[in-house]
């Protein structure tokens, strides 16, 4: 039993070395790509990316990673409320109008884009960051009380 787990574990470790596991939609060889294809609102999630840059001083490379990790965090989450501010809700207005009209909305998506689930975390050759989060949109809709269209 032992040696099955040790065999897959090895055999999907020689694929992704190989090339075999997920490509990078942002990165190609440790550098940022010119064209980034941009996460979709398709299926079941919300999904925005972002990018950090690291500040060269920092003497070591976890500090510029966990630095360019922090700064590509807070560039998703506020990539993610672009994308939720302009989602259009039952009654044809965007989350944004409700937003607008209700402080209770706008804590309640600050509060959801703050927990918004990291999905991938890629490092770039310079230490640089690029992270992608989602949200469910049946989340969205149990917590504002709303129907997505």
């Amino acid at each position: 039993m032992k040696y099955a787990a040790y065999l897959a574990s090895a055999m999907m470790l020689t694929a992704t070395m190989a090339g075999c596991g997920p490509k990078s939609v942002a990165l190609n060889n440790g550098e940022l790509r010119s064209t980034i294809d941009a996460p979709t609102q398709s299926g079941d999630f919300i999904e925005a990316m972002g990018i950090g840059a690291a500040d060269p001083a920092l003497p070591t490379a976890t500090q510029r990673k966990a630095t360019s990790r922090n700064a590509a965090i807070v560039d998703a989450q506020y990539q993610l409320v672009a994308k939720l501010k302009g989602v259009t809700i039952e009654g044809g207005i965007t989350i944004e109008k409700a937003m607008e009209t209700s402080s209770k909305i706008t804590a309640s998506v600050n509060n959801m884009v703050k927990g918004a689930e990291v999905t991938k975390i890629e490092w770039t050759n310079d230490d640089g960051c690029v992270v992608t989060v989602r949200i469910n949109k049946k989340a969205v809709e149990q917590e504002l009380g709303v129907r997505l269209k």
